[in-house]
């Protein structure tokens, strides 16, 4: 039994022996991979401390896109000088490079050896970094991850992810995987950076409040905000809410302050904040005026008001969207029942960096999406896209064609030409001397706060062969606006306007002749001496005048108003009548032998009759034309 234990003893030892060195061979060779991922808005720099290399040492590091249009940038620089102002030197030094030579990539190289031990832009895959640095010194350095020609004004932003290593060449194809080492760790507070943006609006009136989203924060930061009474009496409230809508933090609700400030910590950092701005009652009465809003991130200045922006990164204000019309064909316009069939052209632009993507995914600089796929372009930006409505339309609109182009910084572009129907709403009281509005209203379905239409400069416009005959189609004008018609919230709304005077030549020869001609037939039997003959013309015009307003009335719709047409044939009506009545009247003395009394009170007719007609137009003319 001893002899048993002794060999089994033996045998345990001998293989803890051998695979012991094993173990340790093997963790030796595991590499210390570290993975981070983050996000870059445009001209942001972010900064990350590597403590304690050794000299020979080799960091590794390899930076992608993973979103947006981001083209990455990794620099490295010695800790012990003061980096925010020696990125704030290479940053003017590239600005005057950019300006004054003609070659500036060829010298860009040289102006980054000059601030940077080591530094690389397209190495690895694409537009990706990959940079294998050789410590020089032992000590700690700054890693830094940025876009690419940032500085030279070409804007990138975008979401990242970034390997490093020690030792580690296989860091620099990004095809490693992170072994959760802690390599570097991120340090902002470096740069001494404190964001600032301003922007200023006005509350009051149907506008009594407004939203404004605010980006993501990161743990440890610290938003200021101060918002300032500009005119007026306004008396400003400010609430923050967080993601679900619930306050976090709350000033004057008293209303009783003309500049409430906020100070709010994030210890874990957080997304989709929003600050709402209201305009407080005061003995029951909205207070308003201008106000000038200043938000600081890690930036306690702010709440003194003495600050100059320097970002537009802070706040997510409305993305703004230009719009353009052209009317190019005027199929038809159904007076009776005020509809204009159209087709035109609608054009929409904006820029979100959202939709902006790495080219690098299609080895292209744009993404376009026509009406057969133009499902796959609202699942590629997630529904998040200007969507719109036409706020008089009718009936279906028919798409004839569509297009969407999406340039790499999340420009885009959309087009689509369509035929629909849309309502108008005449005025009729000059006819046929009316001079008509036609509108084509563009609401937009998402709040103002998301986005927000403006004039597109040399777009709009009348196709001179839009083929419309009756109505005289010369200008046109734009208008933007903010209503609440198609949505409960506010919502920007474009309108297209065009005033039209009808072509009178058709009423000219087809109204007004045949009735000045009917006039003066009637005006000629004053001089019949036969009272029957008389009776029988005047009879027949009268029908005669029915009839015409009969025809007349298919044009326009039955109103609750009289036109100038409408009283042009009631007078013709009762001249008319009166004319036949006057006839029988004559008729009758004329039967009972009082021939003279009939030629006497017959006589002045011969001028009241065509001063009656001049007179009652006359006067229409001025209640109905002015």
């Amino acid at each position: 039994m001893s002899r048993y234990v002794t060999h089994t003893v033996l045998l345990v030892t001998t293989l803890i022996s051998l695979f012991v060195p094993l173990g340790i061979v093997l963790a030796q060779d595991t590499p210390s991979i570290q993975e981070v991922n983050g996000t870059l808005a445009p001209d942001q720099v972010d900064v990350f401390l590597v403590e304690k290399l050794q000299k020979g040492q080799t960091l590794d590091v390899f930076m992608e896109n993973i979103s947006g249009n981001l083209d990455p940038f990794v620099g490295v620089l010695i800790d012990g000088q003061n980096l925010n102002n020696t990125l704030e030197k290479y940053k003017k030094e590239v600005t005057t490079l950019v300006a004054n030579s003609t070659t500036p990539l060829l010298e860009l190289p040289a102006l980054r050896d000059k601030y940077l031990l080591a530094w690389d832009d397209d190495s690895g895959p694409g537009y990706s970094a990959a940079l294998s640095f050789t410590v020089p010194e032992m000590g700690d350095y700054y890693l830094i991850a940025s876009s690419s020609l940032s500085a030279a004004g070409r804007t990138t932003s975008g979401s990242y992810r970034l390997l490093l290593g020690i030792n580690s060449p296989n860091v620099l194809d990004g095809t490693v995987e992170s072994t959760d080492a802690v390599i570097a760790v991120q340090d902002q507070a470096v740069l001494e950076t404190q964001l600032i943006q301003t922007m200023s609006g006005n509350l009051g009136g149907e506008n009594p409040q407004t939203t404004v989203r605010l980006s993501d924060v990161k743990p440890g930061d610290t938003l200021y905000i101060n918002l300032q009474a500009a005119s007026g009496n306004l008396k400003p409230i400010l609430i923050l809410r967080d993601y679900g809508n619930k306050p976090v933090n709350a000033t004057n609700l008293n209303g009783q302050a003309s500049s409430p400030k906020i100070e709010q910590n994030f210890p874990d950092g957080g997304q989709n904040f929003t600050l709402d701005i209201q305009a407080a009652m005061i003995n029951g009465e909205t207070t308003s005026g201008d106000y000038q809003l200043q938000v600081g991130l890690n930036a306690p200045d702010v709440l003194l008001g003495q600050v100059q922006a320097n970002t537009e990164s802070l706040l997510k204000l409305a993305i703004p969207v230009k719009v353009g019309f052209k009317l190019q064909q005027i199929v038809n316009i159904d007076q009776p029942n005020e509809i204009m069939y159209d087709v035109g052209t609608l054009k929409l632009e904006w820029t979100d960096p959202a939709l902006a993507f790495n080219p690098d995914e299609c080895n292209c600089t744009t993404k376009i999406y026509t009406e057969n796929d133009f499902n796959k372009f609202l699942a590629d930006v997630n529904g998040n896209w200007p969507d719109f409505t036409f706020f008089n339309q009718q009936g279906n609109r028919w798409t004839q064609n569509r297009i969407v182009e999406i340039a790499s910084n999340g420009h885009a572009t959309y087009g689509e030409r369509f035929t629909t129907n849309f309502q108008l709403n005449f005025d009729w009281t000059a006819y046929p001397f009316d001079k008509q509005d036609f509108y084509i209203y563009v609401d937009m379905f998402y709040p103002e706060d998301r986005y927000v239409f403006v004039p597109m400069e040399n777009f709009n416009a009348i196709d001179p062969e839009n083929g419309e005959d009756e109505f005289v189609l010369n200008g046109f004008d734009t208008q933007i606006s903010t209503v609440t018609s198609s949505r409960i919230m506010p919502t920007s709304r474009f309108a297209f306007h065009f005033s039209a005077p009808r072509h009178l030549d058709y009423y000219v020869f087809r109204v007004f002749i045949p009735i000045l001609l009917i006039i003066i037939v009637s005006y000629i039997t004053f001089f019949l001496k036969d009272y029957s003959r008389r009776i029988e013309i005047a009879t027949g015009n009268l029908l005669l005048f029915i009839a015409f307003s009969f025809s007349l009335g298919d044009n326009y719709p039955r109103m609750g108003y009289l036109t100038f047409m409408d009283a042009i044939m009631a007078i013709t009506f009762i001249i008319n009548t009166i004319v036949v009545a006057m006839n029988v009247y004559f008729k009758w003395l004329e039967q009972n032998d009082q021939r003279e009394k009939a030629d006497r009170l017959e006589a002045p007719m011969n001028y009241i009759y065509p001063l009656a007609y001049l007179l009652s137009f006359g006067l229409t003319a001025l209640v109905f034309l002015r």
